[in-house]
């Protein structure tokens, strides 16, 4: 069963950080683009960061608070959050795309999603 499932949100003060991690199963891990997303109360979902499985290129939304990376061998993907502030509160979804491409897919092309991880950031 191909599966991503997400871990590591909860409930962080504003200017904490945190550390999500989206573990895949029954898929070929090294042949995927991996992306974060968000959706925040009322919201439209928004792209939070992506790492392309060929180069390792990434792109953030926010490059000096969000990075993203991933281990190929644990077939993981992190996402670490630094200095966090409520507009940042939301659901994080990871979600893979079997991909070759140079630069991240766009959003409406990743295939495989999971159930979110809340984040929450009192201020």
């Amino acid at each position: 069963e191909v599966q991503l499932v997400e871990s590591g949100g909860g409930l962080v003060q504003a200017g904490g950080s945190l550390k999500l991690s989206c573990v895949a199963s029954g898929l070929a891990f090294d042949n995927y683009a991996i992306g974060w997303f968000r959706r925040a109360p009322g919201k439209e979902r928004e792209i939070v960061a992506c790492i392309t499985s060929v180069t390792g290129d990434t792109y953030s939304v926010d490059s000096y608070r969000f990075a993203i990376s991933h281990d190929n061998a644990k077939k993981t993907s992190t996402l670490q959050m630094n200095n966090l502030k409520p507009d940042d509160t939301a659901i994080y979804y990871c979600a893979a795309r079997e991909w070759y491409g140079i630069s991240c897919p766009s959003t409406s092309m990743y295939t495989i999603w999971g159930k979110g991880t809340q984040v929450t950031v009192s201020s």
